[in-house]
């Protein structure tokens, strides 16, 4: 483990709309620590405040009150864009985190810092984006020149790893990334996902609403529920639980059964 977490937030609150008649806390002191080469799974239900964690973590707005360290550098200040040097984030819109006019081999010159630009793209960086390609199992190196909107949703999810990962960040943020999927796509983009996080000794952080697929990716899961983590499993503890022992813990610590259809349905 490293010597500090690669991630931490401290005191972290959060009001939207202060002073309205539609102010609404999120975080009121919300704590976080994970560690370098952690795998982590987030779950709860919609509100919980999943996806505001991420934003946060990203710089999409400031908190009002508390700390976020990434790699022992405070970071609650930075611009979002800034952040975005050093944390890859996914999101559950495929069409997003990547350039639909553009080509497969120049996205991926963009996300290896070859400006897009093929007359700086060598012959080298060309079979370099081939053979990572190649890894996706889905024939997207036979198809470097074709535009990336006419991808599936699926190839396409896959690419934005790909180019997420291209330069290993300090953090890799999946939120929802194969929710819009079909199952069997779905599988293939999470097995991905998982070869690529082991590959580059990633820290990931993923939310989804599959509560089977949060007990078996990764190395921890967290549950939120109205902005708070109600529930903090790794290890033993963790390979022991099923998702019948995650119903239980929800009903015990927010004081009430889980009602969210969807994540039930992924049960």
């Amino acid at each position: 483990m490293a010597e500090h977490p690669i991630l931490s937030l401290k005191g972290v609150c959060k009001t939207f709309n202060p002073g309205t008649v539609n102010a609404k806390q999120v975080f009121d002191g919300l704590d976080l620590e994970v560690n370098k080469g952690e795998f982590i799974t987030i779950i709860g239900a919609n509100g919980a405040g999943k996806s505001t964690l991420f934003n946060a973590i990203c710089g999409s707005f400031y908190v009002d009150k508390g700390r976020i360290e990434l790699d022992g550098r405070d970071i609650t200040y930075i611009p979002d864009h800034q952040r975005s040097r050093t944390i890859g984030r996914l999101f559950q819109d495929p069409m997003r985190g990547s350039a639909p006019g553009m080509t497969i081999e120049e996205n991926m010159a963009l996300a290896a810092g070859r400006g897009g630009w093929l007359s700086s793209v060598s012959r080298a960086d060309k079979e370099e984006f081939k053979q990572r390609l190649m890894l996706l199992d889905m024939g997207l190196e036979k198809r470097m020149k074709q535009p990336v909107g006419l991808l599936s949703g699926g190839q396409r999810q896959a690419l934005t790893l790909l180019m997420a990962t291209f330069n290993p960040p300090k953090l890799l943020l999946l939120d929802e990334h194969t929710a819009a999927l079909d199952p069997g796509t779905a599988e293939k983009v999470l097995n991905i996902t998982r070869q690529v996080v082991e590959e580059n000794n990633l820290t990931c952080m993923m939310i989804t609403h599959n509560m089977q697929s949060a007990l078996e990716l990764g190395t921890r899961t967290l549950m939120m529920h109205n902005g708070h983590i109600i529930l903090d499993v790794r290890g033993e503890e963790r390979a022991r639980m099923t998702v019948e022992d995650l119903l239980e813990r929800f009903r015990e610590n927010a004081g009430r059964a889980l009602d969210n259809d969807r994540m039930l349905l992924n049960t």
